[in-house]
């Protein structure tokens, strides 16, 4: 069976809270080959891991996040939240999948970029949201390494893929056959899906050829791999 990226959504989240130091470190323990984390912005414009705008689902605060300080949020969480510069220092020297889920102009993908520069990970983070975020973080860095997430089988502008420049096309996985993954891969792009939960769906998409998973359940894609 052919070898593809193993990218753990948001961490190990059956195991430890999604977008947390433990579930990033709990998901490289259990052989992802990379992490997929979401990254919105604080009020006073700090990096912080968290998918929803406000922290009631996972910390039981109905706060929207760019209402609160980067000390409120560690606050509110007893410290829970992690900062971008703290999940990247917690994966070493492992592939980190930035998402930007929320509205992302200019300034945000800025601010985004020069964290990962800081911190020295421009080499093994790529970024993963829509068009209008990944043509912000393009402008940003022109050397960024991006996954365009598209969400429909019709292939994107050649006009848009000449300014984005990806590498990678990232589809949600029902989206995805054998004939979809042959048409990007000879317009010289890889497949990256998310997110399948089940080696059911996982082995389809094996064999569809593509190049990359992203799953709640990283257990059972890297058992699959070894089948």
């Amino acid at each position: 069976m052919r070898t593809v990226t193993a990218v753990a959504h948001r961490g190990d989240p059956y195991r430890a809270r999604e977008n947390t130091i433990d579930s990033l470190r709990s998901a490289l323990h259990r052989g992802a080959d990379a992490v997929e984390i979401d990254v919105r912005l604080t009020r006073d414009r700090v990096p912080v891991l968290l998918h929803d705008a406000t922290l009631k689902r996972l910390w039981g605060h109905d706060r929207p996040l760019r209402s609160l300080s980067g000390d409120e949020v560690r606050g509110l969480t007893e410290g829970g939240v992690p900062t971008l510069a703290e999940a990247l220092g917690a994966t070493g020297d492992s592939r980190v999948m930035v998402d930007l889920p929320g509205p992302v102009d200019a300034r945000a993908a800025r601010e985004v970029v020069d964290v990962v520069r800081a911190c020295g990970a421009e080499e093994r983070v790529y970024y993963c949201a829509a068009a209008p975020a990944m043509l912000a973080v393009r402008a940003a860095d022109s050397s960024a390494e991006i996954a365009l997430t598209w969400t429909t089988v019709a292939p994107p502008r050649r006009g848009l893929l000449d300014v984005v420049r990806p590498r990678w096309l990232n589809y949600r996985f029902p989206l995805v056959n054998r004939d979809l993954t042959a048409r990007v891969h000879r317009d010289g792009y890889l497949v990256s899906v998310w997110t399948p939960d089940t080696r059911r769906s996982m082995r389809r998409l094996l064999d569809a050829g593509v190049d990359s998973i992203t799953t709640n359940r990283i257990d059972a894609l890297t058992a699959l791999r070894k089948d």
